[in-house]
């Protein structure tokens, strides 16, 4: 989607340019400015279609699947992730992975944005204070761990998931023989039916 939606973007700059340049009030500025809606509607359209697709796959191979609910306003306050966070279209992904879970009869769970996901040590579960965005791989300093910022944060989402389906007495107590920590309980959401613990984890590349 990445290569597909760049060349849009270069080609709505363009066309947004042409459309600057037009006298206000002019048939050619209107004309311009249609022209430029038609590449906004282009560039949705390819963002709906990949994310149809993966959520549709993910689905397809998974009864529940377990998610961040990120502050994404607070994000794209950011002027440097801004843009990164508006074509990844977390907000709609979610969405369509609610609606699929609940067609096929799955379970979508979604973790607080308060949950420690990337500075918990996944081996020891050590909480680092601090863990700016700019930093992606980190050593936990209680085990030794060396952690890749994404990656711990699955794990650890993946984890906590688990530990609230467990909680709340849907399914088995595990599905994959793991222990199941206590971490600190959160208010989160767990939509859709009752089903057999297995847990899909989505890792959002924007973990707190």
């Amino acid at each position: 989607m990445a290569g597909l939606l760049w060349r849009y973007q270069k080609k709505l700059a363009v066309k947004q340019r042409i459309a600057a340049r037009k006298h206000k009030g002019s048939n050619r500025r209107q004309k311009a400015h249609k022209t430029v809606a038609r590449v906004y509607e282009q560039i949705s359209n390819v963002r709906q279609d990949y994310l149809h697709k993966l959520s549709r796959k993910i689905v397809a191979h998974n009864q529940v699947v377990v998610v961040e609910n990120l502050n994404l306003k607070g994000m794209v306050r950011n002027h440097k992730l801004a843009k990164a966070i508006s074509d990844t279209g977390w907000g709609t992904f979610v969405n369509f992975l609610s609606y699929k879970l609940e067609r096929s009869g799955g379970k979508l769970v979604e973790i607080n944005r308060c949950f420690p996901s990337s500075k918990l040590c996944s081996h020891c579960h050590y909480q680092i204070p601090e863990l700016p965005l700019d930093v992606r791989t980190w050593i936990c300093p209680s085990c030794g761990t060396h952690h890749d910022r994404d990656g711990n944060a699955a794990v650890n989402i993946r984890a906590e998931g688990i530990r609230m389906l467990s909680c709340s007495g849907t399914g088995e107590a595990n599905a994959n023989g793991e222990d199941v920590r206590p971490i600190r309980g959160r208010k989160s959401k767990m939509r859709q039916s009752s089903v057999k613990l297995e847990a899909h984890t989505v890792p959002s590349g924007l973990c707190g």
